[in-house]
């Protein structure tokens, strides 16, 4: 299927069936599920939401597990031309009532595991009138996927997009730790998917066996992984949850051409005894996304098992592909490559004048994957779109090859195993807790991770508590890999004039 894509994401596995009906798609479980049978259930769940009422342009939730009903959800609400909300699995109650309710879904697709997360928020939630579980029960005022697809009385409705239509919209943290939802489009998907195939990721190579390992909730997962496979008609290796021996197993069973994974991923492949055992030999391309993969990684991974990792930088909003060192002619260490066919970066000043080789500033993209805004937030979409250049807020420089090489991820966030924490939620949730008078967060370097959060805290005078009881508080309304793995008591924080902390004083002296 080369050249421009299609308008409709939804004709991803629709057009490919077409040509490879017979051919797997997915293997699941060590089971094929071919093109032509996962095309006949993503119809059966367009027509299944078509016949709960969902229309075009309806937001629904999709807090499933990497198992293909996330596959069947996704594909089917852009068949019915809903617009797709991937939720986070690690998310607590709160964090999903909040996306929810911020995008007015009418509707959730729950893994039968996560249920719990849902059901208690449903009375606070007006707007959400169906929860759907993929499993084999569902509790009351619910349904099972088997019942939601029984009301179906007639075939899929036909839904053929402009290009300003939503087919995701993905919440990112923001500033303030309120999450914001990305709006992602048909026509961003597609033509990140369509760049990324010139830049030969995935080559459009129909032998190619894919590693699907990482969250289909993280926009990588879903298009850059998801997406080429599907469009190239490749065969993607789905697995439920990642763990360093069971994947390396099914790379070695299944004959994966294509590593796809984020830098705590190869790192867990490296650390595994015996890795050299297993036959990787069909491997030909090794990708890093989802955070800045340490140059030692990448050395190592060459030297012991004689396969590079590429890596490449992207943003949720920018659907998400920017860089690639597929692009240059070496995999540069440290470096995130160079701008994806049809992609514009530049590297700007604080006076919005490109900087000279070698000198840092801000990465400025531009480029029709770049997403149309925040849902509802036309303020913070103006202060990052400008001028038609959307403003990353990351810092990179650019040496003389071209190659760009990234400085910082955001002054302040904290990117744990790909997954962007932003101090202001988390030091939110720390301030709830009935002894602290004042809390600051920032990130320091973990081996496995990458980063990890680690938070200062002043107690309310009189007050003690323990490390382990700010923990368990963190625990009860933020996602595991946003909560703090240190916790540092101490007498008072840094602070500006105005009274802002001062978070680069505690990074400096705060990594442990």
């Amino acid at each position: 299927m080369g050249g421009t894509p299609s308008v409709n994401v939804a004709n991803l596995v629709r057009e490919t069936a077409s040509r490879l009906g017979s051919k797997p798609a997915l293997i699941f479980h060590d089971q094929p599920i071919s093109y032509a049978d996962l095309d006949r259930e993503i119809e059966a769940a367009a027509a299944g939401f078509a016949a709960l009422g969902i229309r075009v342009g309806d937001r629904v939730g999709v807090l499933v597990h990497n198992v293909p009903h996330f596959i069947y959800a996704y594909q089917g609400l852009a068949r019915a031309g809903a617009v797709t909300i991937p939720l986070n699995t690690m998310y607590t109650a709160d964090e999903v009532s909040f996306i929810l309710a911020d995008a007015d879904a009418r509707a959730v697709v729950v893994s039968e595991p996560l249920v719990g997360t849902v059901d208690g928020i449903r009375d606070t939630l007006p707007m959400l009138e169906h929860v759907v579980v993929a499993g084999s029960a569902a509790p009351v005022g619910a349904m099972t996927w088997d019942q939601m697809l029984g009301r179906a009385s007639g075939g899929a409705p036909t839904f053929d997009p402009s290009p300003g239509d939503l087919a995701v919209l993905a919440y990112t943290s923001g500033t303030t730790g309120r999450p914001k939802g990305a709006m992602l489009t048909h026509a961003n998907l597609l033509a990140n998917l369509d760049q990324m195939s010139q830049a030969q990721l995935l080559a459009e190579a129909e032998d190619d066996v894919v590693l699907l390992a990482l969250p289909m909730f993280h926009i990588y997962a879903l298009n850059v992984i998801l997406g080429l496979t599907m469009r190239a008609g490749a065969t993607a290796v789905l697995m439920e949850r990642f763990d360093a021996v069971g994947s390396l197993g099914a790379v070695e069973r299944h004959g994966v051409t294509v590593l796809f994974g984020a830098p705590p991923m190869f790192i867990a492949w490296l650390n595994t005894p015996g890795v050299e055992r297993y036959d990787l030999s069909k491997v030909r391309l090794a990708v890093s996304g989802a955070a800045p993969l340490p140059g030692a990684v990448l050395d190592d991974f060459r030297r012991k098992l004689g396969i590079t990792i590429w890596e490449g930088y992207g943003l949720t909003e920018t659907a998400p592909g920017v860089t690639s060192n597929a692009m240059g002619e070496e995999a540069k260490p440290g470096s995130i490559g160079k701008a994806l066919p049809g992609v514009e970066v530049r590297i700007i000043d604080g006076s919005g004048d490109d900087v000279e080789d070698g000198d840092p500033g801000e990465i400025i993209v531009r480029g029709p994957n770049v997403f149309r805004g925040y849902w509802r937030q036309d303020e913070a979409t103006a202060e990052v779109i400008r001028e038609g250049w959307f403003h990353t807020g990351d810092v990179g420089y650019e040496d003389s090859d071209g190659y760009i090489f990234l400085v910082d991820r955001k002054k302040d966030l904290i990117i744990v195993s790909g997954f962007n924490v932003y101090p202001r939620e988390v030091e939110d949730a720390i301030f709830r807790h009935p002894k602290v008078a004042e809390a600051a967060v920032v990130g320091i370097p973990h081996p496995y991770t990458g980063e990890a959060v680690k938070a200062f805290v002043v107690l309310k005078p009189g007050e003690s508590t323990t490390e382990e009881e700010i923990l368990e508080f963190c625990r009860r309304s933020l996602a595991r890999f946003k909560c703090p793995q240190v916790v540092e008591f101490v007498t008072e924080l840094p602070h500006l004039p105005t009274g802002k902390v001062l978070r680069r004083l505690l990074r400096d002296g705060g990594k442990s």
